[in-house]
């Protein structure tokens, strides 16, 4: 039994994270195909079947779409059209709000998860791992006593959800590990260790 158990445990190591993977893309893969219509299948335009042909036409559209919006004739065109739908009620509160967190995520001057820190949460005593998002707006700031960041603190083994804090600078501390190997550590629930950092080395031998 308890070979078994040992080499079953092995196995299954091996085998989970990579089938996580495929589920994860296959998923991903999925969703993208389900935006093509129907009249653009590889059946409607060529009459057989293309494996991949939805996934890479949606790809294109998207690089294709980057290209042309990247250019001064492109950004005049999206700023009326973002000012078309800013007049319409429902729309403009999900687009505008949907917009802001795309910005400030993948803005490559963006302060979104640039930092891993080190909070107590959710209490005194208790340390969790969490990233600085920016700074409270300015109508919460002034009620605040001091010099207050935004922080998002992720749960594991699902970081995709957590909770939003504002807390105290001074109660913050800077993690040296990267943003992927914080998240990597949280994943894992604590298994998967970070290696030492360089400044870490430093200040053990000094």
């Amino acid at each position: 039994m308890r070979f078994f158990k040992r080499y079953f445990i092995t196995g299954l190591l091996i085998w989970l994270p990579l089938v996580t993977t495929i589920w994860v893309l296959t998923m991903l893969a999925r969703t993208l195909d389900s935006l093509v219509p129907s009249f653009l299948s590889p059946e409607a335009l060529f009459g057989v079947a293309i494996p991949g042909f939805e996934l890479a036409l949606v790809l294109g559209i998207i690089l294709l779409t980057g290209l042309f919006f990247a250019n001064f004739i492109g950004r005049a065109i999206l700023s009326r059209w973002e000012a078309l739908l800013g007049r319409i009620p429902l729309v403009r509160s999900i687009y505008n709000s949907v917009k802001q967190v795309g910005d400030t995520v993948f803005s490559p001057n963006g302060q979104a998860f640039r930092q891993a820190i080190l909070v107590q949460y959710p209490h005194q005593g208790s340390w969790t791992i969490g990233f600085l998002t920016g700074a409270p707006c300015l109508e919460i700031a002034d009620l605040l006593a001091g010099d207050h960041i935004s922080v998002y603190v992720p749960t594991t083994p699902n970081p995709t959800s957590g909770f939003f804090l504002m807390m105290p600078r001074a109660d913050v501390q800077v993690l040296d590990m990267s943003v992927d190997t914080a998240l990597k550590y949280i994943i894992s629930m604590g298994v998967v260790v970070p290696p030492p950092s360089i400044s870490h080395h430093s200040r053990s031998h000094s």
